[in-house]
């Protein structure tokens, strides 16, 4: 069924949730799990400087670790640009069967779906986005 998951990942609470959707969803259907951290080139940048390769890095391989200790095997991609352009590229590329992705909640307002990563995945995505609250 899904044959390729991408997660995408930052330091927020809703990633964290989502992980074990994600979890549950490549054992089910024994998927390839692709862990993505996009390093924010635009404003978000200079907002949050401490989002460093270094911090993003280890970002990726606690996940990796997380994941390994649930029985899953995990590949990790650090790309650096717009958050869901790259994400959307990325599942392009990588012609990934579904993205789970965690959100923040501020999309729920008309001011914070503009600013919102999974409002913005949702819209550009090449396939279907599952988005855990």
């Amino acid at each position: 069924m899904f044959k390729t998951v991408l997660f995408p990942v930052d330091h927020s609470r809703g990633s964290q949730d989502a992980a074990k959707a994600v979890a549950e969803i490549v054992k089910f259907c024994g998927s390839r799990l692709i862990i993505l951290s996009v390093e924010d080139s635009g404003e978000e940048a200079e907002a949050h400087p401490g989002l460093s390769p270094e911090v993003i890095e280890q970002l990726l391989t606690s996940a990796k670790s997380t994941f390994s200790e649930w029985g899953i095997d995990a590949e990790t991609l650090h790309r650096k640009g717009k958050p869901a352009f790259c994400i959307c590229d990325v599942a392009d590329e990588l012609q990934v069967d579904l993205i789970v992705m965690g959100c923040r909640g501020i999309g729920l307002t008309e001011e914070g779906a503009a600013d919102s990563v999974s409002n913005r995945v949702i819209n550009l995505s090449p396939c279907p986005v599952l988005v855990v609250p």
